[in-house]
């Protein structure tokens, strides 16, 4: 399948290959089974809004499991390995971690491994556009956190992330 689909296309795909399509973006199934069955969208808003709408009534367990599907920070081989699927639509989501002097990317994996210690899941942060600086002054900030505001946290910028996939799936500049 195409990285890129059209709107169209996405609705009138098997639904088997749809919830390939939409995994590639959110890895939770009851997100993709909900998306895959709210089928045809009648705009590319309309999807963006279903997802978020989808996503805000799941539960801590369907978070864990989409957040299990992003690899930790500067860790993009990670997600090559157990996700090949999100690969080609988050390649680019960590560019700032790849650019990052090796104090900064051990500072990171040393934080990863505290935030993930305390929290039992990975730091997700929305990635897109920041620096590696930026990534770990905001898993620095977050490290504090009781596990209910992080869980919160996580979920806000994987809910910014999906509808970033959603709109590189589709073709779309919208944000």
């Amino acid at each position: 399948m195409a990285t890129k689909l059209t709107l169209d296309e996405l609705n009138s795909l098997p639904d088997r290959e749809a919830a390939i399509a939409l995994r590639r973006c959110c890895a939770a199934e009851a997100w993709v089974l909900a998306l895959v069955n709210a089928r045809p969208f009648t705009s590319i808003e309309q999807l963006l809004k279903k997802a978020e709408d989808v996503w805000w009534n799941l539960h801590e367990g369907d978070f864990m499991e989409a957040f299990s599907a992003h690899p930790k920070i500067g860790d993009v081989s990670s997600l090559r390995a157990k996700y090949a699927d999100t690969h080609a639509l988050a390649a680019n989501e960590q560019q700032g971690a790849h650019q990052a002097d090796d104090s900064v990317l051990e500072a990171l994996a040393a934080g990863n491994k505290a935030y993930e210690d305390k929290f039992g899941f990975i730091f997700i942060v929305c990635a897109t556009g920041k620096s590696a600086e930026e990534m770990l002054t905001l898993l620095q900030q977050r490290l504090p956190n009781s596990h209910v505001q992080e869980v919160r946290n996580a979920a806000e910028n994987q809910a910014l992330i999906t509808a970033i996939r959603l709109n590189k799936l589709l073709g779309s500049s919208v944000n």
